[in-house]
């Protein structure tokens, strides 16, 4: 073999670890989310596959050194990644109605779908190595050269599917590219080593995969299906399951994060109307702050509701806002000013003062992103609120005092902070158990409010209000300490045993 295209080789599958790698958490993220369960799932089985990996790749390697072997083991890799494309979401469909604890689904998942191709990837630089030390003496150099070599290649693979790749062509598309590129190294290494039946197996398989792409890419029955620099996004039709009605679902990882209806501008999503209790704590409210904008729902609605209040509303992700636009009617208003930040960031150098602040941020279904429930996010909203304003925070939690760390958690970290905090349950305060959406409101005034209104909408909110004993066993949250993902798995697992005994 041509010296360079060994050491080519090695480059080009130690980048494409790191491109499946990151691929890897939006292809979990729609079942599981993102959290930190995920990443920590996802890391340590892929380093412990290609860990496999270099011990059976130096194993093999020492047995029976020859490149129709090492273009095998490539060609290996390759079908093991097309096996992830193909079984990805059927399998994660059936495993995430199956098990209720994400490290354990997450933990599973990725042995399933990421081990093999690891394990074959990482078999490929300790058999390149042995390749190579058959014709040089200076070992240490030849295994420092290709092992910095897979390694510049891993760098130069995450950085460039992080900032590129992933939010230019997809998840689906990149992980057929990934089996595509290894079935070529096979195919061109059995070329150069004239191994007939390799060669055609290669192409075969190669066939085969474009295909199977082919194939996908004219059922997909979603408006989009796309990735953006933060998130796995997809928008299609559905039905709502309380009403029954068609509704355009914006779906961020596992969250349902935005809907629509297609003959109404009514709010589908029931948490967002109580907002609206913002019009009976602060009936004299001019400036608002919301923290998520996802599909752009509430903007809109505050922006038709409150003809002379504006909203600043802090969205992370660029790509969303872009989405909201095409398909869930965001238009441009002078009283609407959009920052895309990460909420936090925003929080720290903010100098604006308003009436309210809405927080609607999540990083998966249930669970906050940490740096937004500790005390001293909270001391900043409480800053930037002026006198007798308040903070609307949706929080997904039950009522039952057992299974409530999360809510109970953060409900103490804003008492920490505001001398008036008031809870109401959106769905039914009276079932304990049920996983429900809980608003919390932080009032910045000493004065205990009214509960209730002369507004018969506003009435109805007022009556959800719930008395809520706060446990004085959980931790004030913080930036040192906030295990919020782990409160909230812990919750939702506890209630989807009740749920499906």
């Amino acid at each position: 073999m041509k010296k360079p295209l060994l050491e080519i080789i090695v480059f080009v599958c130690g980048a494409l670890v790191m491109v499946f790698e990151l691929v890897g958490a939006r292809i979990l993220g729609p079942y599981v989310g993102t959290s930190l369960f995920i990443w920590t799932s996802l890391i340590g089985i892929i380093l412990g596959s290609l860990s496999l990996g270099y011990w059976l790749g130096g194993k093999v390697a020492d047995k029976k050194p020859n490149y129709t072997i090492f273009a095998t083991i490539i060609l290996l890799a390759g079908l093991s990644v097309l096996f992830t494309a193909v079984i990805k979401d059927p399998l994660l469909n059936r495993l995430s109605y199956r098990i209720n604890d994400i490290r354990i689904l997450s933990i599973l998942a990725s042995i399933i779908l990421f081990a093999p191709g690891s394990v074959f990837l990482g078999m490929v630089s300790p058999y390149a190595v042995k390749l190579k030390l058959q014709s040089l003496n200076q070992s240490g150099r030849t295994v420092g050269n290709l092992y910095a070599l897979s390694t510049i290649g891993s760098i130069a693979g995450t950085f460039t599917a992080g900032f590129y790749l992933i939010p230019t062509f997809g998840t689906n598309r990149i992980v057929y590219v990934i089996s595509l590129l290894l079935m070529a190294i096979a195919l061109l290494t059995f070329l150069l080593k004239r191994n007939k039946w390799g060669s055609i197996s290669s192409v075969v398989f190669i066939l085969f995969l474009c295909s199977i792409f082919w194939l996908r890419g004219n059922v997909n029955t979603k408006i989009v299906d796309t990735d953006t620099l933060y998130n796995r996004v997809m928008i299609y039709h559905t039905t709502d399951y309380k009403t029954g009605r068609k509704i355009k679902l914006l779906q961020i990882n596992d969250e349902r994060s935005s809907a629509i209806f297609p003959d109404s501008d009514e709010l589908v999503f029931d948490y967002l109307k109580y907002y609206h209790l913002a019009a009976h704590f602060k009936p004299d409210f001019s400036k608002a702050l919301m923290i998520g904008g996802s599909g752009y729902t509430y903007p809109r609605d505050y922006l038709k509701k409150y003809p002379d209040a504006a909203i600043d509303v802090v969205e992370i992700d660029a790509q969303l806002t872009e989405l909201a636009k095409v398909h869930f009617g965001l238009k441009e208003n002078p009283r609407l000013n959009i920052i895309h930040e990460d909420g936090r960031t925003f929080l720290n150098r903010n100098r604006e003062k308003y009436d309210v602040i809405f927080m609607d941020a999540f990083h998966s279904q249930f669970t906050v992103p940490f740096q937004l429930t500790t005390r001293e996010c909270v001391a900043q909203q409480y800053a930037a609120l002026n006198e007798g304003g308040l903070v609307i925070a949706n929080v997904i939690a039950t009522l039952d005092g057992v299974n409530d760390d999360y809510l109970q958690a953060q409900a103490l970290t804003y008492a920490e902070v505001f001398p008036q905090v008031r809870f109401f349950a959106v769905d039914d305060p009276e079932n304990k158990k049920l996983f429900q959406n809980i608003m919390i409101v932080a009032i910045k005034d000493k004065t205990p409010p009214e509960l209730i209104s002369p507004d018969e909408e506003l009435n109805v909110f007022l009556s959800h209000h719930i008395q809520l004993e706060l446990r004085k066993d959980m931790p004030v949250l913080t930036d040192d300490y906030a295990p919020v993902e782990y409160y909230a798995n812990r919750s939702m697992a506890a209630y989807l045993d009740l749920f499906t005994k």
